[in-house]
């Protein structure tokens, strides 16, 4: 069964699906109002649809809920800046479109009103320009927002370091496209209002309803403000009363390596860790997502509460034995002592490295040792640039051999080069790479000597060695 967060990203997906949709339509402006009309009637096909609507308005509301019970959840511990402005513009997202919903769809819903981007744009421009810059501020507001949670979710992955620029240039590039379209069309609709047969045409009472439509509409945009503000409410009332309880039940004591402290049953150990101004790895933002949290527990774990479903997956993926659980996801209901199993600096390369955070793993790997044969004496009859200048060759067709067949480079040590094989495929395969590997070294090495024969005593020598098994994995050494 999904989690929670599973389920809030996917429904958090739909709707920027529906917004990029939303907003390509909104760039049609750029070209003329009637483009608009015509790529509406396609969004419509799509969005109006039994199906398609279910889903938008099933995503709609699912992700609103579990927004307030995000807010409801999360302890008081400090948030980044772009946390918070996901957080505030979430908030603020429903108020801000709630004149909007009604006004569309459920005028639709309820009267069968046909309001187009003819209606919308005489009301925003005309009409009621305040609701026009409002609109213009919910536009980047829900852009924003979404752009942000497409953030936090990839971020985590290894292939988003490459496609980050790109897609930076397309957040900002649509949305661009989208304001100019929607001004360029409301300049044009400004024009044609004055043409009184055009404005009595879009002012139809089937396209913008009567008195009667209208005033009901309005109380329905006020009804739905309040459900909105009850909501919020609640949510704030209900961590207050939280709070207070969790003060009047008690505490208990959370044993790191260095120290001990008192919480409130309740928190988790990454809040208590964060109210408590201890540095504690958290890069996902405490969302279960990256296991950089995630601590040894010392004793018996047996009597701790179970872990979930989506903790459970992450500990599995990264291989935890037994013991160890995520900070962010664990929360004590009796006295404990822990290790932190990550720096409380670490940072995506750690998430990255090794497929997860390494603070040590147990795996199967293919290790390589190439070295330069000679070089001692290389060094004694040449000139320190030479030396220098060969000794790089060699490594550079050694590098470019492990590289093609699949290997990684891990370092060099002096004239040698030590390579990896099976980082990110199973041991069979990282075998037979680092036997590619080799002979792909033996060719370019002799290419090398051809290249090299004007300046070389004798051809490069080199040895190789390979061996295979399990390992740990893990990053060593002073870290700044």
């Amino acid at each position: 069964m999904p989690s929670l967060r599973q389920i809030r990203l996917t429904t958090g997906l739909v709707l920027y699906v529906y917004v990029t949709l939303h907003f390509a339509n909104h760039a049609l402006g750029n070209i003329s109002v009637s483009e608009m009309e015509s790529g509406l009637a396609l969004h419509r096909l799509i969005w109006h649809s039994l199906p398609g609507a279910a889903v938008l308005y099933l995503s709609l509301l699912t992700h609103m809920s579990l927004g307030f019970w995000a807010l409801y959840q999360r302890r008081r511990f400090r948030w980044t800046r772009l946390e918070a402005t996901q957080l505030v513009f979430g908030l603020s997202i429903p108020f801000l479109l709630a004149d909007h919903l009604v006004g569309t769809r459920i005028a639709s819903i309820q009267f069968g009103l046909h309001t187009g981007y003819q209606q919308e744009l005489l009301v925003l421009w005309v009409l009621a320009p305040v609701f026009g810059v409002l609109q213009a501020i919910l536009l980047l507001i829900v852009w924003i927002h979404g752009c942000l949670g497409v953030h936090f979710w990839l971020k985590l992955k290894p292939f988003y370091r490459r496609v980050k620029e790109p897609l930076f240039a397309a957040a900002v590039l649509l949305p661009t496209l989208a304001l100019l379209g929607y001004y360029q069309g409301g300049e044009r609709t400004l024009v044609s209002a004055e043409d009184p047969a055009w404005l009595a045409r879009a002012m139809a009472p089937e396209r913008m309803g009567t008195e009667a439509q209208n005033a009901v509409l309005v109380e329905d945009r006020t009804h739905l403000l309040i459900a909105l503000a009850v909501a919020l409410t609640t949510t704030l009332l209900a961590r207050g009363f939280r709070q207070w309880r969790e003060n009047h039940v008690g505490s208990i004591r959370l044993t790191y390596p260095d120290r001990s402290i008192r919480v409130a049953r309740g928190f988790s150990v990454l809040e208590a860790s964060l109210i408590n101004g201890i540095p504690h790895a958290h890069v996902c933002g405490g969302r279960g997502r990256c296991s950089t949290c995630r601590i040894r527990i010392l004793g018996e774990p047996d009597d701790l509460p179970e872990p979930s479903t989506a903790e459970r997956a992450v500990l599995e993926r990264v291989h935890a034995g037994p013991g160890v659980r995520l900070a962010c996801q664990l929360r004590p209901t009796h006295d404990i002592a822990f290790v932190p199993m990550l720096s409380p600096y670490a940072t995506m390369l750690d998430v990255y490295r090794f497929g997860a955070p390494n603070s040590g793993v147990e795996r199967y790997l293919v290790i390589m040792f190439v070295d330069m044969r000679g070089s001692s004496r290389l060094a004694e009859t040449r000139l320190p640039f030479d030396t220098v200048f060969i000794i790089n060759q060699f490594l550079n067709a050694v590098s470019h051999a492990v590289l093609n067949a699949g290997g990684e480079p891990n370092q060099v040590l002096g004239d040698g080069l030590l390579a990896l094989f099976g980082m990110n495929d199973p041991p069979d395969v990282a075998c037979r790479q680092a036997v590619a590997a080799s002979a792909a070294i033996a060719d370019r090495v002799e290419s090398l000597n051809t290249a090299l024969a004007h300046s070389l005593v004798e051809p490069i020598r080199f040895g190789i060695g390979i061996h295979a098994g399990l390992i740990v994995a893990g990053a060593i050494g002073y870290e700044r």
